[in-house]
């Protein structure tokens, strides 16, 4: 097994839209187990958890997007199902179980994309472009497939 940092976690609710979810802490392992299988534990405070448990209300399947490590990682999808749920004190420990997605979207991709959504065009959108990619904002998005 691997374990890794989780630096950012992003989920999608019902209607497709992002949620980014504040950490307090957490882990991402790499079971390395025939089945791929990953593990992602969320460290959350309540106001946080709240926001989760809105956003996947009754999904079975819970896509995230999560940057592990460094905040300058691309992000890695992850399909998941919500493990379990343990209240740590006055925290929640939030557990995920599932499996690498393989995208074929990159960083620069997204970004390009959530910068035309936005109505950047010409020098402007270069402009932008090339400093968003410099700094990796998070980047919310509309209309994912």
């Amino acid at each position: 097994m691997k374990t890794f940092k989780l630096v950012s976690l992003q989920l999608f609710n019902d209607k497709q839209e992002a949620v980014d979810v504040e950490l307090t802490d957490g882990l991402i392992i790499n079971k390395e187990d025939d089945d791929n299988t990953w593990l992602v534990e969320a460290l959350l405070q309540e106001k946080d958890y709240k926001i989760l448990e809105n956003a996947i209300s009754d999904k079975q399947d819970v896509e995230l997007r999560v940057v592990i490590t460094k905040k300058e990682n691309d992000p890695a999808a992850f399909q998941t199902a919500l493990h379990s749920v343990k209240n740590v004190e006055d925290l929640y420990s939030v557990l995920f179980e599932g499996h690498l997605k393989r995208t074929k979207q990159d960083y620069a991709e997204l970004l390009l994309q959530d910068l035309i959504h936005k109505g950047k065009s010409g020098s402007d959108l270069v402009t932008e472009f090339k400093e968003k990619i410099r700094t990796r904002p998070r980047i919310s998005v509309q209309g994912k497939k």
